[in-house]
């Protein structure tokens, strides 16, 4: 029987910011994405997605939404954070209880891969924090140590993270990624702009077929079609050069899906792929 790679799309909590924040350039005020002195016509809200890889060599997840905190206090969990972001976690949304609903508790974890550490993707990562293994990039995790008024350092206070070095293979937009299975069927892509450490993942299967989970390089797969990059960028070239690189990606014949993390056109679904 062939092995398979399940790559299951969750939604972990809801963000509302303002509409500039997905898409630079679209709004011309360069305060915009902040929200300051902009009214509630200007906010959407949008999904916050993780992504739980059931993989024959470990249990994968990719990032982790939002804090059960986020339920009764945006402030207690995110501070100064709240003129940004805001977060929002139904019931039964939060990592765990979504990884409860498939069947796992967060010890099963083998990995938990983390993109970047903006608050919406580790806020809930205190939840997780029995995984074998949390991995996150070196230059991402030395930056988001010192910038506590974009980072919060708080929200991995006390959790054994690891960091990982990209190595020069070829792969990605600046040819740096980091091979988590040694197989070449599980990728951290560097995917810098957006955050200088972030990697977007690359589950590939057999005969090169493959999935890309694309973190923020783009807030919707319409970023990458558009070439619109996020509002808040650490390098705005570095931002263009990696969404050429997933939209070249995206269409190419063996892109099974390309994924944003914020897109809201994106439902929580099932992926699979032979391994």
């Amino acid at each position: 029987m062939t092995e398979q790679i399940k790559i299951h799309v969750l939604h972990t909590g809801l963000v509302k910011v303002d509409k500039a924040l997905p898409f630079h350039g679209v709004y011309r005020n360069p305060l915009a994405f902040t929200g300051l002195f902009r009214t509630e016509k200007n906010q959407v809200t949008l999904p916050v997605s993780s992504y739980l890889i059931e993989h024959p060599k470990g249990l994968v997840l990719v990032d982790t939404g939002w804090n059960k905190q986020v339920r009764r206090s945006n402030w207690a969990e995110l501070g100064l954070q709240v003129q940004i972001n805001t977060g929002y976690l139904p019931a039964g949304w939060a990592i765990d209880e979504r990884l409860q609903a498939l069947g796992y508790r967060p010890e099963d974890l083998d990995y938990v891969l983390l993109s970047h550490l903006h608050c919406d993707h580790v806020s809930g990562l205190k939840q997780v924090t029995h995984a074998k293994h949390i991995l996150v990039s070196e230059p991402e995790w030395r930056v988001a140590n010192h910038l506590p008024l974009v980072y919060l350092p708080s929200e991995w206070h006390g959790v054994d993270v690891q960091t990982y070095q990209y190595q020069d293979t070829g792969i990605g937009p600046t040819g740096e990624s980091y091979d988590v299975f040694g197989d070449g069927s599980l990728l951290q892509v560097h995917t810098a702009g957006h955050a200088t450490g972030m990697s977007a993942t690359l589950v590939r299967g057999a005969e090169g077929r493959y999935v890309l989970l694309a973190a923020d390089v783009g807030y919707a797969n319409r970023s990458w079609e558009e070439m619109l990059t996020p509002g808040i960028c650490t390098s705005r070239k570095a931002a263009i050069t990696s969404l050429g690189w997933v939209r070249d990606m995206a269409h190419d014949a063996d892109c099974i899906e390309a994924l944003a993390n914020h897109d809201p056109h994106t439902d929580p679904h099932l992926i699979t792929l032979p391994y």
